[in-house]
């Protein structure tokens, strides 16, 4: 097939057939496809440069007859092929984190979907949305963190909307999973709430699963749908990598708790660093009493990684052992900062250093200060967006942290 065989239609219209050629004329999908790809070749790249598309639509053994044009980048590829099989990114932000929703949609270079999520005055839960989602493959960002029932019934509704409207798939992107610390039968005549979660989450109509640091990872068995699940270490790496250790000398990786030795090795693995462990009972939900640490501590800098802080007392307590057993700056670095009741002020009495987090739960200016200024927020956009970008395009996320 020579190049007369493919024409530029007009803007926004698909034309239904091709000049035939020695093979039989192109019809239908081949058809929309070949149009398609002269349109882009036309209006993107210019007068007489090919897309991509061009190749697909002319058959394997018309390929050396198409004359050679520079080559389209991977994204344009990857657009255009969104475009004619109908099956485009879509960004949906519920209300919890919209300013995390909004970096995503900026590094995927798309606009956040218009959609209306609000609530009536008695305190139900409206959702509309105000564009055309057959189709397309729709990421919805929606942490469910506090108010943790009201963010959660919200994700459900606009999983239930997309799915009533017909999207093609639905991944609910969780930068925190609320409930996640009830993952086991801890005492008789309880819940395994976050099983619960996952059942709702199914039913509502939700195809797969995007979380943040998960408290427990094997709560991803719970689902039957896929589950893919983010580390946080890149992002903290490299930050300290990017800040020379933000002014510590030699770190010690401190796990404020037995949980957390896998997040912690994996961080020190990164910094080629050492370890240290400490041992802590607790007397009472939400409070924690410090025993002693194992590893050595005296004379170092200390770096505590956990993947949550609630009530902070886990964390100001270690902080308080880490100092008597003569350490010298004591730097937290934590994924989510829940930060309810008392938090901040014990931080900022705390013998805490500086507290580093994430941006998977927004900290107003005013909690910052009111912590005593020692609270960093990171941002993990670029992870997340990397991360929708992959599973769009059916490759692995995994490989993102086997670094």
């Amino acid at each position: 097939m020579g190049d007369k065989g493919f024409h530029s239609p007009a803007p926004n219209r698909v034309t239904s057939s091709v000049e035939p050629s020695g093979n039989g004329a192109l019809s239908g999908a081949d058809a929309s496809l070949s149009a398609l790809g002269s349109e882009n070749a036309a209006g993107v790249s210019g007068a007489g440069r090919r897309s991509p598309l061009d190749w697909l639509a002319a058959g394997r053994g018309e390929w050396e007859r198409i004359e050679a044009s520079p080559v389209q980048d991977e994204e344009h590829l990857g657009a255009a092929l969104d475009q004619a099989l109908n099956y485009e990114l879509r960004i949906m932000a519920g209300n919890s984190n919209r300013e995390l929703a909004a970096a995503i949609a900026r590094n995927l270079k798309i606009e956040l979907m218009e959609a209306d999520v609000r609530r009536f005055s008695d305190g139900e839960i409206y959702v509309s949305i105000k564009e055309n989602v057959r189709g397309k493959d729709v990421f919805v960002v929606q942490a469910t963190s506090p108010p943790v029932n009201d963010n959660l019934v919200e994700l459900l509704l606009m999983i239930d909307t997309l799915k009533r409207a017909s999207a093609k798939r639905i991944t609910a992107v969780m930068p925190y999973f609320g409930y996640a610390r009830q993952d086991r039968k801890c005492a008789p005549r309880v819940p395994i709430s976050a099983r619960l979660v996952a059942d709702l989450l199914e039913v509502a109509g939700a195809h797969r699963v995007l979380a943040f640091e998960l408290h427990a990872g094997q709560i991803q068995g719970f689902f039957r749908i896929p589950v893919d699940h983010m580390y946080s270490v890149p992002v903290f790496v490299g930050y300290l990598l990017e800040n020379n250790f933000d002014g510590l000398t030699d770190p010690v990786i401190v796990s404020p708790d037995a949980g957390g030795m896998e997040r912690a090795r994996a961080f020190a693995k990164r910094l080629n660093a050492s370890l240290a462990i400490i041992d802590k009972r607790r007397s009472g939900p939400n409070v924690a009493h410090v025993m002693h640490i194992i590893g050595e501590v005296h004379r170092r800098d200390c770096i505590i990684i956990d993947d949550m802080v609630d009530t902070a007392g886990t964390l100001t307590e270690a902080a308080k052992a880490l100092k008597d057993h003569g350490a010298q700056k004591v730097h937290a670095y934590i994924v989510h900062p829940v930060l309810s009741g008392p938090a901040l002020d014990r931080i900022r009495e705390s013998a805490i250093d500086k507290l580093v987090v994430t941006n998977s739960i927004i900290i107003s200016d005013e909690r910052k200060r009111q912590s005593g200024n020692k609270i960093v927020q990171l941002p993990v956009d670029s992870l997340f967006s990397d991360c929708i970008k992959r599973i769009h395009r059916e490759q692995s996320v995994s490989s993102l942290f086997d670094q």
